[in-house]
């Protein structure tokens, strides 16, 4: 019996509606209790902020396009080198962290729950090993759905109970948590060098449209009973005038019946809200598309921030990775997963004297502050798209004081200085805010009860930080606030301390959830789909599947579906 509590901090914790209240936090076996005994381990935070343990909705930490692009880059890892100590092991660093020092990182910020949003089926077994190797961290992964030809063949057919059965079967088979779509029908169309250019194209070979693929997985998932939304990334990511994609998309997803749940969450939502039409008048557009999320209540968003920095872009929209080819002129890594997917590398570098990554970094930011609910925008760069997750202290600075906003905008590109809206925009987010978009939000979007509060029966994640809310003024003093976020005074995964004053001193292995959806009737496995296994992949179906043994920790998560 491990019992610990922790005495007269500021405990910040919207789900349980605690803003700011000195309190004590009990903790016995791994779980938020009411009361410990006398023997219990105190933590004296007194002068301290303690929030739930961070919860990242989106992060490229896992798989083939993450391997491959540590492959790519020995530059990347050359200029920042992880020595071992007596705790932790060795390994490299900055924009792909190895294994080990991604989960470390995290811990060490506070974090305890981060989700890899971009799974191959096929690349599924090799997904899971790395996140086994991930430490201090649960973890799960999203696989990609949104272009998979058994999926689209169901929604050709108008088989919306059928693709149901179909997408929970492949929950099972590669161990995932929610439906990502990427590109919708923009990742087949790249398969024979196309792509599609609105919601409304004809895919190739499979007569359905973008449109048919957002809203036929959206109603999907709601028959699956899902505890998180469809996961999406929009068509036109990253071109001029994409905004107007963006808005038809979520005014699509009006048709999908909204029962106080979300029907969508769109990722990185900075690159999907750009104005103009060419690089040379790119604008934000952020105010038109805070102005429909402000008035619609049936979605969740994460911000995709830019930092200025040196990173690596990786995703599956292969399309886009080619014209940010175009566009660099960088090494790039083509891929295309047979049947289920493509994808993309370039390393790339944003700039404040770039026009265009200064406009980025004012976008993300901006969407931010002009939507008015928190619990609906949640805190991302997209790791490692936008920049390294490392620089999530900073974003916090920016978001909670406009003095340092503008310390960065004063040195961006001139042309950026103009156009952007910040200078407009007094909001300074609160620490209770800012929990909202760092570990409660984002646990209430993904559906993960027992994360992102610290109730009687949550998990014991906790973050404890060197902020004192009575003495300092976090818009102020926003360097006090940066440095708190990087290195966490404390960091509590299932109740045991494991990062005390940024340093890691303790190991847990983490879990791996994924979603063990409950079916009426079973998806059956006829002799069709495996004649296909066959005839188009490079495996037998026999050695497709994720079995038990692949995840070290195993957190299944049981849903009973409606069809």
């Amino acid at each position: 019996m491990v019992e610990l509590i922790i005495k007269n901090g500021f405990v910040f914790d919207p789900i349980n509606r605690v803003n700011g209240e000195k309190m004590d936090i009990a903790i016995k076996d791994g779980k938020i209790v009411s009361t410990v005994t006398r023997k219990a381990k105190v933590i004296d935070a007194a002068g301290l902020t303690i929030m739930p343990g961070g919860v990242d909705i989106h992060t490229h930490i896992a798989g083939g396009e993450v391997n491959t692009g540590r492959m790519v880059r020995p530059e990347d890892h050359v200029k920042d080198v992880v020595s071992k100590t007596a705790m932790t092991r060795s390994g490299t660093g900055y924009s792909i962290p190895s294994t080990f020092v991604t989960g470390y990182r995290y811990s060490t910020m506070g974090y305890t729950t981060v989700m890899n949003p971009s799974m191959a089926p096929l690349e599924a077994k090799h997904t899971h090993e790395e996140l086994n190797d991930i430490p201090l961290v649960d973890k799960a992964s999203y696989p990609l759905i949104g272009d998979w030809w058994f999926v689209l063949e169901y929604l050709r057919k108008g088989d919306i109970e059928g693709c149901a059965r179909h997408v929970a079967w492949m929950m099972d088979i590669t161990k995932g948590y929610a439906i990502k779509i990427v590109n919708p029908g923009g990742l087949e169309s790249w398969g024979f060098g196309h792509n599609v250019h609105s919601i409304d194209d004809q895919v190739p070979n499979f007569c359905i449209t973008p449109r048919e693929i957002i809203t036929g997985l959206a109603k999907v998932n709601k028959m699956l009973n899902l505890p998180h939304s469809i996961h999406l990334h929009t068509n036109n990511l990253g071109l001029p005038g994409n905004y107007v994609t963006t808005l038809e998309t979520m005014k699509a997803l009006e048709s999908v019946p909204y029962e106080g749940r979300p029907v969508g969450h769109i990722t990185h939502l900075q690159f999907s809200s750009f104005g103009g039409d060419g690089w040379g008048n790119m604008k934000s557009a952020a105010e038109e598309i805070s102005s429909y999320i402000n008035a619609h209540n049936h979605m969740t968003f994460d911000m995709g921030q830019v930092i200025f920095t040196d990173t690596t872009t990786m995703t599956a929209d292969g399309p886009f990775e080619y014209t940010l080819y175009q566009l660099s002129g960088h090494k790039w890594v083509n891929s295309d997963v047979e049947t289920e997917t493509s994808g993309g590398i370039i390393p790339f570098h944003y700039k404040k004297n770039n026009a265009v990554n200064a406009k980025q970094w004012s976008i993300g930011l901006e969407l931010a502050l002009l939507i008015k609910d928190p619990w609906k925008i949640f805190m991302t760069t997209d790791h490692p798209n936008g920049g390294p997750f490392a620089a999530y202290p900073r974003i916090l600075a920016w978001l909670s004081s406009k003095k340092a906003r503008t310390a960065t905008l004063n040195h961006c590109h001139k042309k950026a200085q103009r156009a952007s809206l910040l200078p407009s925009i007094d909001r300074e987010l609160t620490l209770y805010e800012l929990a909202i978009m760092t570990r409660a939000g984002q646990a209430k979007a993904l559906g993960l009860k027992n994360k992102g509060h610290l109730g009687v029966g949550a998990d014991a994640d906790v973050a404890i930080y060197a902020i004192n809310p009575e003495t300092t003024d976090i818009a102020q003093k926003y360097k006090t606030v940066r440095r708190a976020f990087k290195h966490a005074a404390y960091t509590i995964k299932d109740g045991q301390i494991v990062v005390k004053d940024g340093e890691v001193v303790g190991n847990v292995s983490g879990r791996t959830m994924w979603l063990d959806v409950q079916t009426k009737e079973p998806c059956k496995i006829d002799e069709d789909m495996k004649s296909k296994f066959k005839q188009y992949w490079t495996v037998e179906y026999d050695n497709y599947p994720v079995y038990d043994h692949y995840v070290k920790v195993k957190d299944k998560i049981t849903v009973k579906a409606t069809v």
